[in-house]
C-alpha cells in the first residue's frame, strides 16, 4: 500500500517537481553526451543487428564542402553519432548540426525561396539544409513546398524509432490500450473510449491509487514526436490543457522519474531505471506489445515510426558531393551500425534498396509485367 507520509513512495507527493527546471539544466550536461547506447544490449534494443548484406562504405575519394542539418530533438543524438562517424572518414566535410525541434526546421524548409537574391558559392554551401524530422511531412506542408518550387521534397528515411508510454518505476500499472491513452491525454476521445480518464483508479489501480490524479507529460509544440503522438494515439484530437509540456525527450523522462503520478510519451531509447515502459494494445482484448527489435521489425508494436531527412532537391539535378557522400554513408553497413550505437533501429535491406534507388545510387528496376 502506498504511504502518504513517505516523500519517495507516495504517489500524492509533488515536492520534487519544483526542482525539475533547475535539474533539467544539469541533465542536459549529462545527456548531452548520452547517445542511448546504454539501452543497446538490453530492454527494447536487445538483439538488434544490422543486416550483414548491406554494402560497406567505400568512398572512391575524399570530398570537401559543407551543409547544415537542423531539426528533431529526438534525432539529435542519432545525427551527432552519424556526423561524427562520417567525419572520421571524410574530415574535409563541414557539417553544422542543430536541433530545436522538427516543427521549427520544417517551417523554415518549406518557406518559398527568396526571388532575385544572389548567393555566393560559400554561402550556398551553408544554405544546403537537411531537415531531420521524427515525423513525415504533412500533406499541407508538402503542398506548400511543391507549390513554391514545382516539385516534391526528397524524403530520406534513415532509421526506425518507436514512441513509448512511460510511468514511474513504482507505478503498479502493467499495460495500457491506445484508446485509454487517448482518454488520458485528450478530451476529444476520438478513439471512442467510454469515459474520460483522470485518476489512476480509472485504470483499475487500488491500494491508495484510486483517487490519485494522473499527471500527463509530453513534448512542446515544436516537437515532431508530439505531432506523431497526436496523430497516431489521439487520432488527431487536441491535447488536454493540463498536459505538462517539456522541451525535450530527456526532460519528459526526468519529470516522470520524479513524479509517481506521471505518465508521458517519448522515444524508447531514453529508458532509465527510474521509469518503466508500458506494453501497449490497440484495444482491450488484444495482447499488449512491448517494443523490441522483433516487434518493431514485424510492425506488431503499434507506435513504430521512420525517422527522416528531408532535402530540397530538384529532379535531374545532382546532389552536392558532400551531401551525396554523407547519404552514402548513412545507408551503408557502417552508417546503420552508427544508427544502432545511437540507440535506434536500423533500416531493413528492402528499405535501404528503395533509398538507394531514390538517391540515384542504384538504377530503378521496373516490376515484371503481369501476364
Amino acid at each position: 500500500m502506498v504511504s502518504s507520509d513517505n516523500t519517495q513512495k507516495t504517489p500524492f507527493t509533488r515536492q520534487a517537481m519544483s526542482g525539475i527546471r533547475i535539474a533539467f539544466a544539469a541533465l542536459v550536461l549529462v545527456l548531452g553526451g548520452f547517445d542511448r547506447t546504454q539501452a543497446e544490449q538490453s530492454g527494447p534494443f536487445a538483439g538488434v543487428v544490422v543486416d550483414s548484406s548491406l554494402e560497406r562504405y567505400s568512398p572512391k575519394s575524399q570530398v570537401a564542402g559543407g551543409f547544415r542539418v537542423q531539426g528533431s530533438d529526438t534525432m539529435h543524438a542519432l545525427m551527432r553519432r552519424l556526423v561524427s562517424d562520417f567525419q572520421a572518414r571524410q574530415p574535409k566535410v563541414a557539417i553544422d548540426l542543430k536541433s530545436g525541434g522538427s516543427a521549427k526546421a520544417i517551417a523554415e524548409f518549406i518557406e518559398p525561396p527568396q526571388p532575385g537574391r544572389i548567393v555566393v558559392k560559400e554561402e550556398r554551401a551553408k544554405q544546403i539544409l537537411l531537415v531531420s524530422s521524427s515525423r513525415e511531412l504533412l500533406d499541407t506542408e508538402k503542398k506548400q513546398f511543391s507549390t513554391a518550387r514545382g516539385y516534391e521534397p526528397l524524403a530520406i528515411p534513415i532509421a526506425i524509432d518507436a514512441v513509448a508510454l512511460y510511468v514511474h518505476k513504482d507505478n503498479p500499472l502493467t499495460r495500457l490500450t491506445l484508446d485509454q491513452a487517448d482518454a488520458i491525454f485528450s478530451m476529444a476521445r476520438q478513439r471512442g473510449y467510454k469515459k474520460d480518464i483522470t485518476v489512476w483508479g480509472d485504470l483499475g489501480l487500488g491500494q491508495g491509487w484510486e483517487t490519485a490524479p494522473i499527471q500527463s507529460y509530453g513534448r512542446d509544440r515544436k516537437s515532431g514526436t508530439r505531432a506523431f503522438f497526436q496523430e497516431h494515439v489521439l487520432a488527431g484530437g487536441e491535447f488536454k490543457p493540463t498536459l505538462h509540456e517539456e522541451p525535450g525527450a530527456a526532460s519528459v523522462i526526468l519529470a516522470l522519474s520524479r513524479d509517481q503520478l506521471g505518465i508521458g510519451y517519448s522515444g524508447i531509447g531514453l529508458q532509465t531505471s527510474s521509469v518503466r515502459i508500458l506494453p501497449l494494445a490497440e484495444i482491450e482484448g488484444l495482447p499488449p506489445i512491448t517494443p523490441s527489435a522483433a516487434t518493431v521489425a514485424d510492425q506488431s508494436y503499434p507506435l513504430r515510426r521512420l525517422l527522416y531527412l528531408y532535402l530540397d532537391k530538384e529532379p535531374g539535378t545532382p546532389l552536392s558531393p558532400a551531401v551525396q557522400e554523407f547519404l552514402a554513408f548513412v545507408k551503408s553497413r557502417e552508417g546503420q551500425e552508427s544508427v544502432v550505437r545511437a540507440g535506434f533501429y536500423p533500416l531493413p535491406m528492402d528499405q535501404v534498396e528503395k533509398l538507394s534507388v531514390a538517391l540515384g545510387f542504384l538504377p530503378h528496376t521496373p516490376a515484371p509485367a503481369k501476364e
